[in-house]
């Protein structure tokens, strides 16, 4: 039996800064040394640096306190909400994840007589951030998986009862590249088959979180849209905290 993952008082935080570490160290220097050149500056010159740098040394702070509460203080982990959901609960499901996976473990748990099946949709060629590669590299799971194309699951027509995809599809870029997933997922579905989606927005919320970083994420509209034209009908969906949403996707029956 695999053991249920116990997440750290700091993992989540700790983890976005060993990700995103370059980004973080150079914002800090450059607002280092903005602030050391402010007395040597003509007045104009300052004002106009310091509202340059003042928004982003408010969301230098503001993404790790935000990422601080949704990951460490928020009981996102606590995945018992599926439960309540699904319609039953799934005989075989499958996770879907970019090489760093935190979920397979807790599904294992709130599904102890599924058969889980576990696969790894990167691709060198289309996920080039620097973040994803650090991540992969820590290897954080607990149930082996399997490499996969993201536009091809090796899995035969109606092979799973509930798919899940956590914080994972936005690391495809391209909205058809999300729409060739969705349709995959749907593909290897069962009849009534659901689909699980959790992920931040590009929203508001996300944009005073985390500034220009929020369009690393999509909008609520571009995840149903990519889920309507691969075949999946919306069932439900729902936000957990301001900056995660969570779509339920259905195959027709």
């Amino acid at each position: 039996m695999n053991p249920i993952p116990v997440r750290k008082p700091y993992q989540g935080l700790l983890q976005i800064l060993q990700f995103n570490w370059p980004s973080y160290l150079g914002a800090a220097i450059g607002a280092g040394v903005a602030i050391l050149a402010l007395p040597f500056l003509h007045p104009i010159w300052r004002v106009a640096l310091l509202l340059a740098v003042a928004p982003a040394m408010f969301w230098l702070a503001s993404s790790l306190i935000v990422s601080h509460y949704v990951y460490d203080r928020f009981p996102l982990y606590d995945l018992n909400w599926i439960l309540r959901i699904l319609p039953r609960a799934p005989g075989k499901l499958i996770n879907i994840h970019c090489g760093f996976d935190e979920t397979s473990g807790l599904l294992a748990a709130i599904f102890p007589q599924a058969a889980t099946q576990v696969v790894d949709i990167y691709d060198p060629r289309v996920m080039t951030e620097h973040s994803i590669g650090v991540a992969r590299r820590l290897k954080h799971c607990t149930i082996p998986s399997a490499a996969a194309r993201y536009d091809d699951l090796a899995f035969s027509a109606g092979s799973f009862d509930a798919a899940f995809s956590i914080f994972a599809a936005h690391e495809l870029r391209r909205h058809d590249q999300r729409v060739k997933l969705f349709r995959e997922i749907a593909r290897i579905l069962v009849p009534g088959g659901d689909l699980i989606v959790m992920e931040h927005s590009r929203d508001l919320w996300n944009f005073v979180a985390f500034g220009p970083g929020f369009l690393h994420f999509f909008s609520q509209r571009a995840w149903r849209k990519a889920a309507f034209e691969a075949g999946l009908m919306q069932r439900t969906e729902f936000s957990m905290t301001p900056f995660v949403h969570v779509y339920n996707f259905r195959k027709a029956l």
